[in-house]
């Protein structure tokens, strides 16, 4: 099985925002690819023009974009635990657990880093042997094929970093269905005072939803003096 390490450790930069810094080391990222030889010719291909059209962009409207792309829509989050637990509390174990599988393997996190980003999730792999890091992968194959699939619908041409892990995977990139999603203005607003109650949560979303007054019985005198 060939090497991936320098791959993975590329496209992970390829993930990351789109600085100044980053701008100027696009083309020895896209060197390491091409000596490794871990990826087709077409897929390197994908990378060069996604290269290209981020270099021949204004770049604050390439960061603007990139800003939009992962950090504004649940889709296309680069946090993959968002695509499974949501919010919900099962997040905070399963963080956990993959925090203690990168520490077994000697990879120790900044405090303010999240395991389950995929750039660390690559980063991870690209310090595992080649049979390893492409099992690690497998296991994340159809999270990743969710979020190409958001980025294609958007077409965006970051598609083409998750269409690369997919195959350093051995799986193939392939569209399947996505929820149409709420932006997240809309699904952390709060309902505005007196304009009715929020229908988020009712069994019956779409249907008037009756509110009953019930009338407490008088509260007995305590014999507390005025």
């Amino acid at each position: 099985m060939k090497p991936m390490r320098y791959t993975l450790r590329a496209l992970t930069r390829l993930l990351s925002y789109p600085d100044e810094q980053l701008r100027s080391g696009f083309d020895a990222l896209l060197v390491a690819i091409d000596e490794e030889g871990a990826l087709s010719a077409a897929r390197r291909n994908e990378l060069r023009a996604l290269v290209t059209s981020l270099q021949r962009q204004d770049p604050l409207e390439v960061q603007a974009r990139y800003v939009e792309t992962f950090d504004r829509g649940r889709s296309t989050s680069l946090y993959l635990f968002e695509h499974v637990h949501g919010d919900s509390r099962d997040r905070g174990p399963a963080m956990i657990d993959l925090v203690q599988t990168y520490e077994k393997a000697g990879l120790y996190l900044d405090p303010e880093e999240l395991p389950d980003h995929l750039g660390v999730v690559l980063e991870f792999a690209s310090t595992q042997p080649p049979a390893l890091a492409k099992a690690f992968l497998v296991e994340v194959a159809h999270i990743l094929n969710a979020i190409f699939s958001a980025l294609l619908k958007r077409e965006s041409p970051y598609a083409a970093v998750i269409a690369a892990v997919l195959e350093l995977a051995g799986q193939k990139a392939q569209a399947v269905a996505i929820p149409v999603e709420e932006s997240l203005d809309d699904s952390w607003a709060e309902p505005e005072a007196f304009d009715g109650c929020s229908t988020r949560g009712q069994s019956r979303p779409s249907e008037a939803q009756p509110i009953h007054i019930v009338r407490q019985k008088p509260i007995a005198s305590q014999g507390v003096a005025a």
